[in-house]
């Protein structure tokens, strides 16, 4: 397929690195400032150097790249929250031009998932968004092979940030701001961590979902949240004691979203290390299903990316 890439962050960069490897070509690039439209294939390596030495991608605006010849646009700009612009225009202008869409960013579908749906139905083109909820892990796709309908909840690990705090306060017997120090050193947080460990991110993934298994309904605002600043190595270690750990555990039903730090015994599923993920998913008729994997990251992502991809040419 003919891609067109907005946003050329982590994730926008290693599915235009991919695409070639996955058997499509990027026709289309925009950053935040500049674009690049190749109706015969963008050079991905050139443009993103060209961008790594803070030169521009291209000459070419916005515009130019929605009235380009691409098959699939994808959406992959930083996630904004309430409007969800301008992602949401975006996908509007793609959808209303009967072109493909495949979300990584959560904004649209986690504040404005019926407006989406109603443009999507009138549009020859198909929405898809795996990549919003789960990184690597086919939270979406499992969802919608199995039935929404026969789905009764979802929970997990759904933040890499905060397990990796809390996996190594526990290990090491270290505080939360010296952790938090340490993750952020290597990579693993941002320098405003509020997004991660304060459960927002694990949030709209889960909106994401509950939006999902109702046919929406859901915003960041309906949800019951609470981060993880306030957990001590004291409390850890007391959970340890009792052969339990903490984690930061999300769940989403038909009834709503709930996030918060919960104690969870050391030896069920939910106690993944690190940067891992854990979805489980509770069904009517097939127990409970368990998904882990790489929740984050700009290669995890693009896999969920090209998953999309793959479905909407089969």
């Amino acid at each position: 397929m003919k891609l067109a890439i907005l946003g050329v962050g982590s994730v926008g960069k290693t599915v235009a690195q991919l695409s070639e490897e996955y058997g499509h070509s990027v026709v289309a690039m925009a950053d935040s400032k500049n674009a690049i439209v190749n109706p015969k294939g963008v050079g991905v390596g050139v443009a993103l150097e060209q961008k790594s030495n803070q030169m521009p991608l291209g000459d070419a605006s916005l515009e130019d790249i929605f009235d380009s010849n691409y098959d699939a646009l994808i959406e992959a700009t930083p996630t904004t929250l309430e409007s969800a612009e301008p992602a949401f225009s975006h996908i509007k202008m793609a959808l209303e031009a009967d072109r493909h869409v495949v979300l990584a960013n959560k904004g649209p579908v986690s504040e404005r998932f019926e407006e989406l749906l109603s443009i999507a139905d009138e549009s020859k083109g198909t929405l898809r968004f795996e990549a919003t909820v789960g990184g690597a892990i086919p939270v979406l796709s499992t969802i919608e092979d199995i039935n929404p309908k026969t789905v009764t909840s979802v929970k997990g690990i759904l933040n890499g940030t905060s397990n990796f705090i809390l996996t190594r306060m526990a290990a090491k017997n270290l505080s939360y701001s010296h952790v938090l120090s340490e993750a952020q050193e290597l990579g693993v947080a941002e320098a405003d961590p509020i997004f991660d460990v304060g459960g927002i991110d694990t949030a709209l993934k889960c909106v994401i979902i509950s939006n999902v298994l109702s046919g929406g309904g859901f915003r960041l605002s309906d949800a019951k949240v609470e981060g993880i600043q306030h957990i001590s190595n004291h409390a850890l270690n007391l959970a340890d004691k009792s052969g339990l750990t903490i984690r930061l555990v999300g769940e989403a039903t038909r009834e709503g979203v709930n996030v918060a730090p919960m104690l969870v015994s050391k030896t069920e599923d939910l106690a993944v290390e690190g940067t891992q993920n854990i979805v489980q998913i509770a069904t009517e008729h097939g127990g409970v299903l368990s998904l882990a994997g790489s929740g984050a990251g700009g290669g995890p992502t693009a896999s969920a990316i090209f998953l999309d991809l793959q479905r909407l040419i089969v």
